[in-house]
């Protein structure tokens, strides 16, 4: 296990679910150091180091919404995962759709994981903490 905490982008455009990961993430054993960003068009900023995110780093894991303004997890997952420099970030898909074609899609843009957000806040920060220590200790991840 690295000593270094876990770099995670959240992409999400919802804010009580970011304060919910932000929680979710402090209370877990595994260090970590969040970025967030609420829509796509941010994420694919920051992840590719445009002004204001010059000095930024690399994420290790980038956690996803679905649904959010301007340009949606579907299209940051496809930009992402067809990038030669990003496409080795994991990207798991967080988000309240349960959607068959949602799942299928996300797969289909070779997501790493997708996860339904559980509308229970203890189960939230279960799942989280999960992602979390799975990409935090388990995995071996690119630097």
């Amino acid at each position: 296990m690295s000593t270094s905490p876990l770099e995670v982008l959240v992409v999400d455009d919802d804010a009580g679910d970011v304060l919910m990961i932000e929680e979710a993430l402090s209370a877990n054993e595994v260090p970590s150091h969040l970025h967030v960003v609420s829509d796509g068009v941010e994420a694919l900023s920051f992840l590719r180091r445009e002004d204001p995110h010059a000095d930024a780093p690399r994420p290790q894991l980038i956690l996803l919404d679905l649904n959010m303004p301007r340009m949606d997890g579907r299209e940051v997952l496809a930009a992402v995962k067809s990038d030669d420099e990003l496409r080795s970030i994991p990207v798991v898909v967080l988000t309240t759709s349960a959607l068959d074609e949602d799942v299928l899609r996300s797969y289909e843009l070779r997501a790493n994981a997708f996860v339904t957000k559980p509308v229970d806040l203890d189960q939230f920060t279960s799942i989280v903490q999960q992602i979390e220590s799975f990409y935090g200790r388990t995995v071996r991840l690119p630097r």
